[in-house]
């Protein structure tokens, strides 16, 4: 599999070495002094992107309109999501997004609608937090969103998310219902990068061949 890398920070720069290490090709990487749209794609065969809120929709687009399929795991622009899907519709291509692209965080995810299907009719106040690295550009964080949205979607009610960022922190998600009795805790922490990185290949193994548009639960074949 030859990949492009749209972003080359700590995550584009550890996935290009764990996808070296299991035999696939970086053949080009993006950064701000080296813009997507100066990359040359004819070899590709993916696109991943890991760059920044404000890159990201040129680099996705740049991608789709040459024909490449694209694994994004870049927060913080999701207000253009809807036009990079007319777009890759229009195009007939391939767009995988998701806000955090390891396997425990989708089991995770999955566990937390669960949980808010439990809780829906009692009587506990919920509350996410979320605590990143001093590099995270958005808080709060998309993961802590998507826990946000999957649970209001069920209990019809807003759930506050609270964020702190500090050193050397890959990302830890807790999701708490608070009674005056007692406290329901689910919580999931990664230990380092390399959770992310292997999903995002993951991903970008399985939509090579594909069209349209997906989320890391088609990858999972989770529901």
């Amino acid at each position: 599999m030859k990949i492009a890398i749209l972003g080359n920070g700590k995550m584009g720069k550890r996935i290009s070495e764990l996808a070296t290490e299991n035999g696939h090709e970086i053949v080009a990487v993006s950064s701000s002094k080296n813009p997507a749209n100066t990359l040359d794609f004819i070899s590709v065969d993916v696109a991943i992107d890991f760059s920044t809120p404000t890159s990201a929709f040129e680099n996705i687009a740049h991608a789709i309109n040459s024909g490449i399929p694209v694994i994004s795991g870049t927060t913080g622009w999701l207000e253009k999501k809807k036009e990079i899907e007319k777009l890759c519709t229009n195009k007939e291509g391939a767009f995988l997004y998701a806000s955090n692209f390891s396997l425990g965080m989708n089991l995770f995810f999955q566990l937390n609608k669960q949980l808010a299907k439990l809780m829906k009719n009692q009587n506990y106040e919920s509350k996410i937090h979320e605590i990143h690295h001093l590099e995270k550009l958005d808080s709060p964080s998309g993961t802590a969103k998507t826990l946000a949205m999957d649970s209001q979607a069920i209990l019809d009610k807003e759930i506050k998310i609270t964020a702190d960022r500090v050193e050397n922190i890959p990302g830890t998600h807790s999701v708490t219902y608070i009674s005056e009795q007692d406290k329901i805790e689910i919580k999931h922490t990664a230990k380092n990068r390399d959770g992310f990185a292997i999903g995002a290949i993951v991903a970008a193994e399985w939509i090579i061949g594909k069209k349209g548009i997906f989320t890391m639960n088609d990858v999972l074949k989770m529901q």
